[in-house]
């Protein structure tokens, strides 16, 4: 893309020119996280994410400008606010944070190319969806949407997903995410009266975004991932708070955000090893 691909994994990019860029990526990335926040703070509170400026949620002081600076404002601070005194919370650096190191990474990984910018916006969405989801355990669907409306700039500047993966993709883990949910509502009703699915909708969804975006391949890796890691989450979560039900989007968030870098390698790798004939 624009004639800078693979400059970073060149032999003949001078490494100044390599740590200038990742530094420009993560100092981006920390400011786009500062505005993740306010996503993950106010989109399930229905609150405009432009017209009212940041304020602290205890006494409501408008925060000042130098308290704006990613990640440093909150060490200067002392993680309080400036006003009242309030401990703020550590999420917000880490979610700051969280995005540059991501950015850094999947340029580091995918060099500069148009599929690193929609996997930089792809991380961002993520990140929205698991805070939001731990929080509320509601997947916001116009984040959803916006995962799936990448895979149209993804067809359009790379190549390594034909459209017919994609739409297998879409439907490969989404329907039997649905029909898992379909069948154990009535169950988990019956035997817990609760009305909840075993993989609720918004999840299934997720999946189905994810899948258009990633391939056929790359979306089975995640949610086999997403799986897993929410299988070790799940026992945690049960051990410290006694609640069976939990969170499933930050797992698949995990997966999905894993399988954009290394989803068909580690789906051929595993082809390779089901395959392999020792001599």
């Amino acid at each position: 893309m624009f004639g800078f691909e693979d400059m970073l994994h060149s032999e003949f990019t001078e490494l100044p020119f390599k740590i200038m860029f990742l530094s420009i990526v993560f100092l981006f990335g920390i400011c786009i996280g500062s505005f993740l926040n306010v996503v993950i703070l106010r989109l399930p509170r229905y609150e405009s994410l432009i017209k009212r400026s940041s304020h602290c949620m205890t006494c409501g002081a408008k925060i000042r400008p130098i308290d704006l600076i990613p990640v440093l404002s909150w060490i200067l601070l002392r993680g309080k606010c400036h006003s009242c005194g309030e401990k703020i919370s550590i999420r917000y650096p880490i979610v700051e944070s969280l995005n540059g190191i991501l950015y850094v990474l999947t340029f580091l990984i995918l060099d500069i190319n148009a599929k690193a910018i929609i996997t930089c916006v792809l991380m961002s969405l993520l990140i929205v969806i698991a805070f939001m989801d731990w929080d509320t355990q509601e997947i916001d669907l116009i984040i959803v949407a916006l995962i799936f409306l990448l895979a149209i700039p993804a067809t359009i500047f790379t190549d390594d997903v034909e459209i017919k993966h994609r739409i297998i993709g879409a439907l490969i883990i989404s329907i039997p995410f649905f029909i898992i949910g379909e069948i154990s509502r009535p169950i988990i009703k019956k035997k817990f009266g609760e009305d909840f699915r075993a993989i609720e909708l918004g999840d299934t969804i997720l999946m189905f975004a994810a899948g258009a975006l990633l391939g056929t391949q790359a979306v089975i890796v995640s949610a086999l991932i997403g799986i897993f890691t929410a299988a070790v989450g799940g026992v945690i979560s049960k051990i410290l708070t006694k609640e069976s039900k939990f969170a499933f989007g930050p797992y698949l968030s995990i997966g999905i955000a894993i399988s954009m870098l290394y989803g068909n390698q580690i789906a051929n790798w595993y082809m390779n090893l089901l395959t392999y004939k020792p001599e």
